[in-house]
């Protein structure tokens, strides 16, 4: 009888008659998620709902199906993609990784596209409207507080990808921005370099501010020419690598080195150096960032740091997915933040500068 009056309290049961969680949740007035986390000895429940929790099981007879809680852990998992690239090498990398994960995750992936502007709230809203498991975000969105702020508003779980400064609140998958650049222009005073022109990434995000400076370090602690007309600003964009290009080439005394924040840039330095007369490395060595596709189809093919876009993408997914399945059980985990290593790619656009005729000063 007592069972029958709780069965009736918690609702219609499951067709087969055995008691689920959801009938425990009615009957102690909570919801499944607390329920799971009650089986799952979560210590941060409260006694006074543990305690209804467990008097519901007692009456109803629950006995948790193990089977169906691994089956839990494997339901497909919605995973939202919000994007904002100009480069088109780098977002192509990032959706292998994404692919290749998702299609061994059961894993399906959502990918919406951010605009300018103040659209990223809808589109964001919209992901999360449309019921998403959780949230990653590329450059530059990982660098975009309010963005993240209204994730963890949402209690979504999220990973950002390749953000100098991750926040703490969310997982996170980058390199060392510092150490490759520092590593990357230790290489070209190596090479017999003194006066290096650099590129810096697009000022929103952090990982920029990082690679501008392990380039800065670099150059003070091997002694070479820190003169201020060689660094100049760009976008990550081609457009303003050309641009940036320009203007370093364009000086009377032109750097014999050029290291750029992204592929794209040093790409875009090559076709400028072309378009002058100049010998790519012969008069002018060029090193890029990130090793993308483009790195490759060029002439000649870029010297550059190598941060492992795919994998990062993959590395994402799987943190992702754990998160995921440790909040469907009751038992979230903590953030991780995780480093990848990176590695210095040389190819054919790096050689040791020639020598020059000595600048001829103009008589006093």
């Amino acid at each position: 009888m007592a069972r029958t009056k709780a069965k009736a309290a918690a609702g219609a049961e499951s067709r087969s008659g055995v008691p689920t969680m959801s009938d425990v949740a009615k009957l102690a007035g909570v919801s499944p998620m607390t329920v799971s986390r009650v089986m799952n000895g979560d210590t941060k429940v409260r006694q006074s709902t543990r305690r209804k929790v467990d008097e519901a099981v007692a009456a109803l007879n629950y006995v948790p199906n193990q089977a169906a809680r691994r089956l839990a852990g494997s339901r497909p998992i919605r995973i939202g993609f919000l994007y904002s690239n100009p480069s088109a090498g780098y977002l192509s990398e990032f959706l292998v990784g994404l692919l290749n994960q998702a299609s061994l995750n059961n894993v399906q992936l959502v990918v919406e596209k951010c605009e300018a502007g103040e659209h990223w709230k809808e589109q964001t809203q919209r992901l999360i409207d449309n019921g998403v498991d959780g949230i990653i975000l590329p450059p530059p969105l990982c660098d975009m507080p309010g963005l993240i702020d209204m994730i963890a508003q949402s209690s979504l779980p999220a990973v950002t990808v390749a953000c100098g400064q991750p926040d703490p609140r969310v997982c996170a998958v980058s390199i060392d921005d510092y150490q490759a650049a520092y590593a990357m222009t230790s290489h070209l005073i190596t090479l017999g370099h003194q006066r290096i022109g650099f590129v810096i990434g697009h000022p929103n995000q952090t990982a920029s501010a990082r690679r501008l400076a392990g380039f800065k370090a670099a150059i003070a602690d091997r002694s070479a020419q820190d003169a201020p007309e060689l660094t100049v600003q760009g976008m990550f964009t081609y457009r303003s690598g050309l641009d940036a290009a320009e203007l370093l080439l364009g000086l009377e005394q032109r750097p014999t080195a050029v290291f750029a924040s992204n592929d794209d840039m040093a790409a875009a330095t090559v076709a400028i150096a072309h378009r002058l007369g100049l010998d790519v490395p012969g008069d002018l060595t060029v090193a890029g960032f990130d090793d993308t596709a483009l790195a490759t189809t060029i002439w000649p093919e870029l010297t550059t740091v190598r941060q492992p876009i795919t994998g990062m993408a993959e590395a994402a997914v799987q943190y992702l997915v754990r998160q995921i399945r440790a909040l469907r059980d009751g038992a979230p985990e903590a953030p991780e933040h995780v480093l990848m290593d990176f590695s210095l790619i040389r190819r054919q656009s790096d050689a040791a500068p020639r020598m020059r005729p000595p600048i001829k000063l103009a008589p006093k």
